[in-house]
């Protein structure tokens, strides 16, 4: 019954939200041409891409003076993920004549492809298509006032041999008022146990209280004004404990305590008692990749868009997340976090490609040598147990 309750509930405001798409699909625009920058071939011939970009090249893919609104974007790319790596090449954004970017990610994360992993991921903004997550896909509004640039660059080791793209835009003589500038930012971290003690559930005693956020994840830190619009939330977990006891904490404007402080990782990804063991999408949130492990080892990827329920802030917005319950666990984090803000801002440096690499998968056959050397600490008795 619940499950049914909920399906209705789930269908009745997405169908509230595409009516209203609908609805506004009707009105008539003034002063408002569609153009697109694409890797269609100049000469009239099939080779509808760029070529050979060099692992150290940048190359600028689309550079538009004026007024205008990003409405779409694809890309995909050779060769395939297991020769160029998604998580070295670099896209970056900048809006309104700034020489810094205000968005910048590694590809694949930005669309929802994690750690180089390639896989179909399906949501209202951002998408990874068949074959197997290769087509990137963006429909979040980039809108700018002095003209736009983007740039690929590829940090990979080896060379990107082709590149197709589609950027459609709508060229205005000015933006409407109010309009933010879009932006987005990733982060990755490995974070530590307090302690040193992995005491998920309370298994070796009482943890320390965690109020003010200290040593939580961060998935944004933004000064200015604006709403924050969603994160794309990768978590490699070494462990099968459960990781989702870990909870959010949003500081909105400087405060010292949050806000908005949630009761769980699962909860705030709108998911309960614990991860799904399958992965479902949502046009809103959803678990695109589950980690097919024991318990909660592997590489998870959760997803949550704050389109329907911005959060706002008038002059800052740091958005952190406990990696378990008050900080207790080993974790290989991952986020790309995005929002809009009044005018088009510096978001921090990104990790570099060292920083970025990908932690190799532990899985059930590690767990038993860890616990063939403890049975040789212990003495290597036959009937050793392991507690």
């Amino acid at each position: 019954m619940k499950t049914i309750l909920y399906i209705i509930i789930c269908s009745f405001f997405t169908m509230q939200a595409y009516a209203q798409e609908m609805t506004d699909l009707t009105r008539i625009r003034e002063k408002a041409r569609s153009k697109r920058v694409s890797s269609y071939d100049r000469s009239g011939d099939n080779h509808d891409n760029l070529q050979r970009i060099a692992s150290g090249e940048k190359r600028t893919i689309f550079d538009v003076k004026g007024a205008g609104i990003i409405q779409h974007i694809w890309f995909t790319m050779g060769p395939e993920p297991d020769k160029l790596s998604r998580n070295d090449v670099i896209i970056s954004m900048y809006w309104d004549g700034n020489d810094y970017p205000s968005v910048q990610s590694p590809i694949g994360p930005f669309f929802g492809q994690g750690w180089n992993d390639s896989y179909l991921f399906t949501s209202a903004p951002l998408a990874a298509t068949p074959v197997n997550g290769m087509g990137l896909v963006s429909y979040f509004a980039m809108p700018f006032a002095k003209g736009a640039r983007i740039e690929i660059e590829n940090q990979s080791g080896s060379e990107i041999r082709t590149l197709y793209f589609y950027i459609d835009y709508v060229e205005m003589d000015e933006l409407p008022p109010n309009t933010g500038r879009f932006h987005a930012w990733y982060n990755k971290a490995l974070t530590g146990a307090e302690d040193s003690v992995e005491n998920e559930h309370w298994m070796f005693g009482p943890g320390k209280p965690n109020k003010t956020g200290k040593n939580n994840y961060l998935v944004a830190d933004i000064k200015g004004k604006g709403h924050f619009a969603g994160v794309n939330y990768y978590v490699h977990s070494p462990t099968p404990f459960w990781y989702g006891e870990g909870d959010d904490m949003i500081f909105i404007d400087g405060e010292e305590r949050p806000s908005l402080h949630g009761t769980g990782t699962e909860d705030y990804f709108n998911t309960s008692w614990g991860a799904p063991d399958k992965p479902y999408s949502t046009p809103y949130f959803g678990y695109a990749k589950i980690n097919g492990e024991k318990g909660f080892l592997g590489r998870t990827h959760i997803y949550r868009f704050h389109i329907q329920d911005p959060i706002y802030f008038d002059t800052s917005l740091r958005f952190t997340i406990e990696h378990g319950s008050m900080n207790v666990m080993t974790l290989d984090l991952a986020s790309v976090a995005y929002w809009y803000q009044s005018t088009a801002s510096r978001i921090p440096a990104i990790p570099n490609a060292a920083a970025r690499r990908p932690r190799p998968l532990i899985g059930p056959a590690d767990i038993h040598r860890w616990r063939d050397e403890w049975r040789k600490s212990k003495g290597n008795g036959p009937t050793l147990w392991g507690n």
